[in-house]
């Protein structure tokens, strides 16, 4: 596991462990405290179109040609790698 990886997974777990349904502002705020400049943070939105919460929130950063890819789910971490889109950006779509 790279540094930045562990670095977003320990955020992300004490994020988790005090709140597990984060808002997007928690989540980008965790990824910041893992490093990354908050300009660079994608997150998804928390309430769908309908105002209800989701089920899960994700957020992640490009790290060279990669992004790492944070989301909670019900206190639950989870991180994955996957690598950068055409767009340069990790998610497809706009930002929440």
């Amino acid at each position: 596991m790279k540094v930045s990886e562990r670095n977003v997974r320990v955020e992300l777990e004490d994020l988790a462990g005090a709140e597990p349904k984060p808002t997007s502002e928690q989540m980008a705020a965790a990824f910041a405290k893992a490093g990354f400049k908050k300009a660079a943070v994608e997150v998804s939105a928390d309430i769908t179109p309908t105002g209800l919460a989701v089920d899960a929130i994700e957020a992640a950063a490009p790290v060279d040609d990669s992004c790492i890819v944070g989301q909670v789910r019900d206190g639950k971490v989870a991180i994955s790698v996957l690598p950068v889109l055409d767009s340069g950006k990790c998610f497809v779509g706009g930002a929440a």
